[in-house]
């Protein structure tokens, strides 16, 4: 399935549009997690468990968006748009929330 963040797709017009797709993704990072992403803190440096962590969730909301629209009779989504929050007690959980809109291209 085509998946693009721009509201068309060159060279495949639209036939149809089937609605907006949403899919949402809440994960959580453990203490180990939180204790390592501090010494990086502490140290500088980039914290490849969080990046690995949010490249997960991301990985997870587009999929469940991909299925859904799927699910639709599509087979591309566009306009793409991925948010980031964290939610739960002191942000300790990442939410990331993936929406566009399902489409049937040619």
């Amino acid at each position: 399935m085509i998946n693009s963040t721009t509201p068309t797709i060159e060279g495949h017009p639209v036939t149809k549009y089937l609605g907006v797709v949403t899919s949402q993704t809440i994960i959580g990072a453990n203490i180990f997690k939180d204790i390592f992403a501090g010494l990086r803190d502490i140290f500088g440096g980039r914290s490849g468990t969080y990046e690995r962590v949010l490249d997960e969730a991301k990985t997870y909301a587009m999929n469940e968006l991909l299925q859904r629209a799927q699910a639709m009779g599509a087979n591309a989504v566009v306009g793409i748009d991925l948010d980031y929050e964290t939610v739960g007690k002191n942000g300790s959980m990442l939410m990331v929330s993936a929406s566009g809109t399902a489409v049937v291209i040619s």
